[in-house]
């Protein structure tokens, strides 16, 4: 079965995503909330890269665990690879506060304390995280954070901590909003740049509001060393793109790469999760890893899909009894391609380069992420596919054809407005991309001044966030509704201002890449704030 790429076809409604992805209710693909503004402290642009203790030693961590490992990582090509962080999990601190209500470091198995493991990891130039629990234990019955989320929050910027995954343990109850906001209010109260992983398991839709909270989500439950349960975090992961981007991202659990399952299926592992721009923190034993291991943790071709700058998910474009493709768009127009055999036995995928996006071009070149090898395309992209395993390509070549009628295109750019993936929810931030024809780049400029995308009951109007009038707010889509906020002049010297606020239509930063966002910005002249409705 044959599905086109959902930038580039209205096919791809909640209706067909929600046949696609096994595990992921239809409710979560159509949730009418609107995507969140990032956590804006400045981390995690790209998704993080690290290690973290528990998959491989469970409460057997210790101060020369953690330097031995951040030894191996920048010795062993991990680092140079893009590794950063070496991250601390549960059971390293004594089992009650101290006199005064303080965390305290197990003196037996950190005898340098936090603050010096961290100073040590920092000398190597990589950076620390540790383990906290956003309930009145952590999971393994250790000291938690609930209600001394200030004083816990302090101790780990005076150690120097880097990095805090908080757990869901023992939570009393209270909502995982109400808790995870405190601590990141916490975190942000201490001046110390510390990347906010939210580990709630997938509860309470954290896609859905994790983005102003922290810079990632769990969205699953634990992983185990199994293909069956890579498979199920996959699914359940796989759907959720429109929630994600730099700064705040889906996480869909810790590499199980090195623990126990197939060279083919680790391989899986690490092609999926870069392809999902997810997280890639290994679980397994740095210090021991085998060849293989290493080669598939540090294949710096499938980490600069996970790396891209971008930062859009690939989004699961095919699916037929089994057999998987996705499609993930990267910052120079390149897209890459996964195709995942679910089953037991070997298979053929086929996708092409129309149903990825692609167009334009009599050629275009495959690179093969994991053999390294290239050939030439006139648009057919297939490889017969081992049991459980995935073909990871880079697709290149092809350009914008005319700009098509309906079309606002950005004259800096060359490119687009478009909506991302197609989406219809309310709230998603409009880019732009390559010209195309397809329903989510076709505008109509209305009598009174909308531009409407859609049609029928998906109908949608540019909108600016929230009827805000300041310069960097977010240009949307949302349901018309008359208001000033969705009105547009078109000007004669090729800007469109928004009638509310005055602004106008910019590309952010005068971006010129594909997935370049639309906000509100003073009007300066620029070429990123000239447009055309064709």
């Amino acid at each position: 079965m044959q599905i086109r790429r959902l930038t580039r076809s209205l096919l791809t409604k909640a209706a067909v995503l929600a046949l696609l992805v096994p595990g992921v209710p239809a409710a979560v693909l159509t949730a009418t909330a609107p995507p969140a503004a990032a956590l804006g402290n400045g981390l995690a642009t790209t998704p993080p890269l690290g290690f973290n203790d528990w998959n491989a030693y469970g409460c057997n961590v210790s101060e020369s665990l953690i330097k031995s490992t951040a030894d191996a990582m920048h010795s062993n090509g991990m680092q140079a690879a893009g590794y950063r962080y070496v991250n601390i999990d549960d059971c390293w601190m004594t089992s009650t506060r101290d006199a005064n209500g303080n965390l305290v470091p197990d003196p037996a198995k950190f005898p340098d304390g936090i603050a010096g493991t961290a100073a040590y990891v920092h000398g190597l130039g990589l950076k620390l995280g540790i383990y906290e629990d956003g309930g009145t234990a952590t999971c393994a019955g250790y000291p938690g954070s609930l209600g001394h989320e200030r004083q816990d929050a302090a101790s780990f910027a005076a150690w120097g901590v880097d990095y805090l995954k908080y757990d869901n343990c023992n939570n009393t109850g209270t909502s995982a909003t109400t808790r995870y906001t405190t601590m990141r209010d916490a975190l942000a109260a201490t001046g110390r740049p510390i990347l906010f992983s939210l580990c709630n398991w997938g509860q309470e839709s954290v896609w859905t509001w994790g983005a102003p909270v922290g810079n990632s989500w769990r969205t699953t439950g634990d992983i185990s060393a199994g293909y069956s349960s890579m498979l199920a975090n996959f699914h359940q992961n796989v759907g959720l793109g429109a929630f994600a981007g730099p700064g705040h991202w889906n996480d869909p659990d810790m590499l199980e790469v090195g623990n126990g399952m197939s060279t083919t299926e680790d391989r899986s592992e690490f092609s999926l999760w870069a392809e999902m721009a997810a997280p890639l923190i290994s679980g397994t034993t740095i210090t021991t890893a085998s060849a293989d291991t290493l080669g598939i943790l540090t294949n710096r071709s499938v980490i600069a899909v996970d790396q891209d700058p971008l930062g859009k998910q690939g989004q699961l474009i095919a699916s037929n009894s089994g057999l998987d493709v996705l499609a993930k768009p990267l910052a120079n127009g390149d897209v890459a391609v996964a195709l995942f055999n679910e089953n037991s036995t070997a298979a053929t995928i086929s996708t092409s380069a129309a149903a990825i996006g692609k167009s334009g071009a009599a050629s275009y070149t495959l690179t093969d992420l994991w053999s390294g090898a290239t050939s030439p395309t006139t648009g057919a992209i297939s490889a017969t596919v081992p049991g459980h395993g995935t073909v990871m390509y880079r697709v290149a070549g092809g350009s914008s054809g005319q700009i098509p009628s309906g079309a606002v295109s950005a004259i800096g750019a060359g490119k687009c407005l478009d909506v991302p993936w197609g989406w219809t929810t309310p709230g998603t931030q409009v880019e732009i991309w390559d010209c195309n024809g397809g329903g989510n780049q076709v505008w109509t400029r209305t009598p009174s001044g909308q531009l409407t995308v859609y049609s029928g009951g998906d109908t949608r109007c540019l909108d600016a966030y929230d009827n805000q009038t300041t310069a960097g707010t977010k240009v949307e889509i949302w349901g018309c509704n008359g208001g000033a906020n969705q009105q547009w002049r078109f000007n004669a010297d090729g800007t469109v201002t928004g009638v509310q606020s005055g602004l106008c239509l910019d590309v952010t930063g005068a971006g010129t890449v594909d997935g370049a966002l639309a906000e509100l910005w003073p009007c300066t002249g620029g070429s990123n704030q000239q447009w055309q409705l064709s």
